[in-house]
């Protein structure tokens, strides 16, 4: 019997058949996708005619879609609704692929029948996307060793390997840790200052948990966040503070410290046998950045702009605290309590004013709306495409004259097999496949604050935020439209890949938008205008210390990436020396950023964590251009898809962003906006 995902999927628009899928098909299944992959590159290796960028190029890129298909499901599953089946699978798959992508990425003979197109580009009358896909896949192997001798290859092929186990092996550190810690709270009065939808969250999660009677905390976001925001206990505020900031730090089974510095040695030596300076400058020359002294310079520049800004607003925070309830130690646990509070205070607004104006269902609606008006989509709930949850909710995309757009996932709410987070996916990317344009399935995850038996799911501000900035990544992938998937949708620059998301968020602060779908859960009641300035006047609240906070995380980033690491014996003290010119409170002894920094250990981001605050400078300054001509103008909402969205990476992206704007982005539009320039 066939193996079901090598079939074609019998199913709406050949979406996942996730109903007829065991995680037991997964592991013979990619080795027969690897198999038939390994058979076309061998037809590539022996085709005896003239090298042509479509005998050698085009179809190295169609070598493999049998495998690209079944190890996106994999991976995403491994994420999103894993067991442990699908983490055992994954320690035996992932270094498959790996050896794999190694074998072809250091093939000799198919390197030098590339080489033979690339050096005879003129030749072909290549068109701008087939150049850039030319030009990607001979860096690629560059960048990959093919220059290397035999023996550095195998040095190369072993680093290669290890470094996909280690990253596999940091994330289910990080995973047990955050499913495996409760505090557990017995007496009502631990509840102070709590939300009551937050208490009824809690006893809902205790009951789970086999603690009926009780209150459960965890460390999911929408669990630790509320409790670290709201609660008055000082005492459990740490505890609960310190359960998250030691995370892979305890020394013990699920300890990230040894992991984490053999990643970075790693990285190094395989940036240096390259013949890179690090691992920073090889992840950065295909970045917009370009190296790391431009990414240090970006860095410096903004927390000298932030620093008096975050100084003066830490001073402010102690004070207040130290008004309101005596608090003569301010410490790290107090800084969302008394900044939930300072700000309520100052603008008369707190996230628990706010969330019954936002309904999951209705801000799923407002982004809808947005998509509708700025770019002519509509969603359609579709209940015929399997779904690997029974969470998760899937659209048809079409566009204004009712065509078919793309398939979307959407799955909101935290679980235990699902990391902690929000983060966009794909299924099958778009592409051209004989002239018919092959359209994606798109998918957004994230952990968002669960409906409770006398409430609906509810969300603070902040995950208002976090879904128009999610369905902006989901746009990018939705609205691709070019011939090659390895350079469509999200395929582009990492510091470029923040732009459709983070632009989106700005829609979330503007009263035409908001006026769409805010309404009271109950009485239906418009959110107030005046709610709406608040919103807009506290967005640049304590933004010194946030700006501060995330660029010392790109610092830390930096600090592991930018040259050798294993000077590096004590992560604590490295940490500290890095980021103490970006904290004015004092450290937390036994805490570590990096033992549960998943985006550059366990994901894509390092040496890219500067890439959040580099996007936001584009954000900004895009965003502007809205607001000059109307935050839904479809004129620049056209210009936006055609020369951003739809291009994917086919074209460098500065290009792409002067042909959008008119012009470079100017990073004064970020600290406008942000209130750091006057």
């Amino acid at each position: 019997m066939t193996n079901i995902l090598l079939q074609k999927f019998n199913t709406p628009f050949e979406t996942v058949p996730f109903d007829k899928i065991s995680p037991h098909d997964y592991l013979p299944a990619l080795k027969e996708a690897i198999a038939i992959a390994k058979k076309r590159i061998e037809e590539i290796k022996t085709n005896k005619e003239t090298e042509t960028f479509s005998n050698v190029v085009e179809a190295l890129e169609n070598s493999s879609p049998e495998l690209d298909l079944i190890s996106g499901i994999f991976f995403n599953l491994h994420s999103a609704e894993t067991n442990d089946d699908i983490q055992k699978y994954a320690k035996e798959i992932s270094p498959l692929l790996t050896e794999f992508g190694n074998d072809v990425s250091m093939d000799e003979v198919l390197f030098a029948k590339i080489k033979i197109v690339w050096d005879n580009k003129e030749k072909f009358n290549l068109d701008q996307e087939q150049l850039m896909l030319l030009e990607k896949n001979y860096k690629s192997f560059v960048r990959n060793g093919a220059l290397l001798n035999e023996a550095d290859k195998n040095k190369l092929r072993e680093i290669s390997k290890e470094l996909s186990t280690l990253g596999l092996h940091f994330g289910d550190n990080v995973l047990k840790e955050t499913n495996d810690y409760m505090l557990v709270i017995e007496k009502k009065e631990d509840l102070e200052g709590l939300p009551e939808d937050v208490a009824e969250a809690a006893a809902l999660t205790a009951k789970e948990k086999g603690k009926d009677g009780k209150w459960v905390f965890t460390l999911q976001y929408p669990s630790v966040i509320p409790f670290l925001t709201y609660a008055k206990n000082r005492e459990l505020r740490k505890e609960l503070f310190l359960a998250n900031s030691t995370k892979g730090f305890h020394g013990d089974a699920t300890d990230n410290q040894e992991i984490v510095k053999k990643i970075a040695q790693l990285r190094f030596e395989k940036a240096r046998l390259l013949g890179y300076e690090s691992h920073a400058h090889f992840v950065l020359e295909e970045r917009m950045a370009s190296n790391p002294k431009t990414v240090q310079t970006f860095i410096e520049n903004i927390v000298n702009h932030a620093t008096p800004a975050a100084q003066k607003e830490t001073e402010e925070l102690k004070e207040y605290a130290k008004k309101i309830d005596g608090i003569t130690d301010y410490s790290k646990w107090d800084n969302m309590y008394y900044a939930e509070k300072l700000k309520n205070e100052k603008f008369q607004i707190s996230d628990e004013m706010l969330r019954p104006y936002f309904k999951l269902e209705k801000v799923i609606e407002g982004v809808f709306q947005v998509a509708t008006k700025l770019y002519g989509l509509t969603f359609k709930l579709r209940n015929d495409i399997p779904v690997y949850h029974q969470d998760v909710k899937t659209y048809e995309v079409l566009d204004e004259k009712n065509n078919h757009v793309a398939v979307f996932y959407a799955d909101f709410h935290p679980r235990a097999g699902k990391r902690n987070g929000a983060w966009m996916t794909s299924f099958r990317g778009q592409k051209m496949v004989n002239g018919v344009n092959v359209r994606p399935h798109i998918a957004i995850v994230c952990n968002f604050t669960k409906p409770t038996p006398t409430k609906p799911s509810l969300l603070g501000f902040d995950e208002v935020t976090t879904l128009f900035h999610e369905f902006g990544h989901a746009l990018h992938g939705m609205l691709a439209n070019t011939k090659y998937e390895s350079l469509s949708g999200t395929n582009v620059y990492w510091d470029f890949v923040e732009l459709p998301s983070q632009i989106m968020e700005n829609w979330a602060y503007e009263k035409e938008c908001l006026d769409l779908f805010a309404e009271h859960y109950q009485s239906g009641e418009k959110i107030p205008a005046d709610l709406i300035k608040k919103i807009k006047d506290s967005s640049s609240f304590l933004e010194g210390r946030a700006t501060l906070r995330q660029l010392s995380f790109a610092s830390v980033d930096m600090g592991w990436h930018s040259s050798d690491p294993s000077a590096i014996k004590d992560i604590e003290k490295f940490e500290s020396d890095i980021t103490a010119k970006m904290d004015f409170l004092p450290s937390v002894k036994g805490t570590s950023i990096s033992t549960a920094f998943s985006h550059i250990f366990a994901g894509g981001y390092s040496a890219g964590y500067y890439s959040y605050k580099w996007a936001e400078v584009l954000d900004a300054d895009a965003f502007e251009f809205f607001k000059q001509k109307g935050i839904f103008n479809r004129e620049v909402a056209d210009r936006f898809k055609n020369n951003v969205l739809s291009q994917g990476g086919s074209i460098h992206p500065m290009k792409l962003y002067v042909a959008f704007r008119g012009q470079e982005p100017n990073p004064d539009a970020l600290l406008r906006r942000a209130g750091l320039l006057k």
